[in-house]
């Protein structure tokens, strides 16, 4: 059946909510208005203001709550209503809910998940619209998800609820309201597995979040001119499905890693290092990277469009690291 992204969030949610009594959820708008997105409308009336809470506008104060509640057992879903807002709540995330389970020797949990959209294309401005994946890759005790699928985000949000870690959960706000099939039932797609989304055999294209379709895009033009490109979306970027990308890598001897975010310090300069220097007797040339610039995401379209790669600056990605 065809469900939105957004809509297959939702499922997730209610399912969990339903299935476990220590499931609830928090954040700006999640009750009466039922998430600026449309995704929990509803669920106040069906759970009760106890389990769905509207917050103030004050993240860092309900996000300590929701790591608060996760140490008494509580299994909390977070929501920031961008991405951007962790700069006001970074220290119950990066200090308290990612190291307690260490620094108690692993006697409490923090099975709490930090919701957020991400992401350029909608004209949000500076404060609105970045893609901050990056940064909390860098934060040890947190693993970090970014869907691409309606499918995945469902049954990738599942396992992050179950999940004993806190889970940084990003969703690009262009993919919402994009409609694909879901699988009927219950599922659950385990952290840390990628996902070949078209095989291929000349290079493989890493990447993650909506890329993945500018990547797939890209790869049917490169078709046109007998590349065959491999798209590999990682779906999950802690725990990183090494595996999956070693297989790959060895398969076309040639990578180019694609992602929204800046390219200083992004998420690729991590994955390009790591493909360095683990596989470099499997590379045929240097790993290539296509990725945002290193600039505050503009108002104005036009700039706005300029700032974060499109199919077209894939393709020249990839012809250049082929010698094209």
């Amino acid at each position: 059946m065809k469900t939105s992204i957004s809509k297959a969030i939702g499922q997730a949610l209610h399912e969990e909510m339903v299935r476990d009594e220590n499931v609830f959820i928090l954040g700006e708008d999640m009750g009466v208005m039922g998430n600026v997105f449309g995704i929990t409308r509803g669920f106040r009336d069906e759970f009760g203001a106890k389990r769905v809470i509207d917050t103030p506008i004050s993240e860092s104060g309900f996000t300590g709550i929701a790591v608060g509640a996760a140490m008494r057992g509580l299994r909390p879903v977070v929501e920031w209503m961008y991405d951007d807002f962790i700069t006001v709540c970074l220290d119950p995330v990066m200090n308290q809910a990612a190291k307690l389970r260490y620094m108690t020797g692993g006697q409490i949990t923090i099975p709490v998940v930090f919701r957020a959209p991400i992401g350029a294309g909608r004209r949000n401005a500076g404060q609105h619209s970045q893609c901050l994946e990056a940064l909390f890759t860098h934060i040890p005790g947190l693993k970090v998800v970014c869907p691409s699928t309606a499918a995945d985000a469902k049954g990738l949000l599942k396992a992050a609820i179950r999940d004993d870690d806190p889970v940084v959960f990003l969703e690009h706000k262009l993919l919402y309201a994009k409609q694909e099939e879901i699988p009927d039932g219950e599922y659950i797609i385990p952290l840390g597995k990628a996902d070949v989304k078209r095989p291929g055999k000349d290079v493989t294209i890493i990447t993650w979040s909506r890329q993945v379709y500018f990547a797939l895009e890209a790869a049917q033009t490169l078709a046109a001119e007998g590349i065959d490109a491999e798209v590999l979306d990682l779906r999950t970027l802690v725990p990183l499905d090494w595996d999956a990308v070693r297989e790959s890598v060895c398969k076309t001897h040639n990578v180019v890693i694609v992602e929204e975010g800046v390219k200083r310090g992004g998420v690729g300069a991590e994955l390009s290092a790591q493909i360095t220097e683990d596989l470099f007797d499997e590379l045929d040339a240097p790993v290539g990277r296509v990725a945002g610039m290193n600039v505050v995401s503009p108002f104005s379209p036009v700039l706005e469009d300029a700032e974060f790669p499109h199919p077209e600056d894939i393709v020249a990605g990839v012809k250049k690291t082929l010698g094209r």
